[in-house]
């Protein structure tokens, strides 16, 4: 079924204004993190990448309001049956990529806990490790989605299991390390929003690869065959 879903992105009918709406705001969320994780490793927020990124984060809640009035008009109106599962594929998505622009911003409002640039230490370099894989996957997954790549999702899904397991490592370290208060709390909470894009992230690769009731989860016995 999904070979049928990802040909949604390449129509004209109702269900490809859903997908073109969707990849922008997959898109959209990718050039937030970037921006977010700029602001916290350098330890400075200009004005106008501050305000750009909120302005970005308005406009991909535009877009999950958009692509679900499109969803309840396209179900009341066609009332094709054959349609459902693509829009709750969507339903659930959107909401995961709305997130990605929250814990965006939420890393960004970090450097006003930490009061500047993180420490150069093991634990940062890790965090700086762990964002370099993140910022990587927000740059493939419209590509992923897009395209059904099932062989890319299959490679990134088990990566960031383990990526996810990293950050809770790091957080148990930054705890037990002799930071100030100021600086532990801003490094666990990097770590816990950089786990929080791995995961919501890692939904979206799922839908490459799970059936809808399945979203969420990765069960290599329950992946569907080609």
């Amino acid at each position: 079924m999904f070979r049928d879903f990802i040909s949604i992105f390449s129509t004209d009918d109702p269900l490809g204004a859903m997908g073109e709406r969707f990849t922008r705001m997959l898109a959209m969320t990718g050039e937030m993190a970037l921006a977010a994780g700029r602001i916290y490793f350098e330890g400075a927020a200009p004005p106008d990448e501050r305000k750009r990124l909120y302005a970005q984060d308005i406009q991909v809640n535009k877009l999950e309001r958009e692509i679900r009035k499109l969803i309840v008009a396209h179900l009341s109106i066609r009332k094709r049956p054959a349609d459902v599962p693509y829009c709750l594929y969507l339903l659930s998505l959107v909401k995961d990529v709305e997130r990605l622009g929250d814990y965006a911003k939420n890393l960004s409002e970090l450097i006003d806990i930490g009061g500047g640039r993180p420490p150069e230490d093991a634990n940062v370099a890790e965090l700086r490790t762990i964002r370099d894989h993140v910022e990587q996957v927000f740059r493939d997954a419209p590509d992923i989605v897009t395209n059904g790549d099932r062989e890319r999702a299959l490679k990134l899904i088990p990566e960031g299991r383990q990526y996810n397991k990293r950050c809770d490592e790091l957080m148990k370290r930054v705890g037990q390390s002799p930071y100030d208060a100021r600086t532990a709390v801003a490094l666990a909470l990097g770590a816990r929003y950089y786990k929080r894009f791995g995961g919501h992230l890692l939904n979206v690769l799922s839908s490459v690869v799970m059936p809808v009731h399945k979203l969420d989860f990765f069960d290599e016995d329950a992946i569907p065959r080609e």
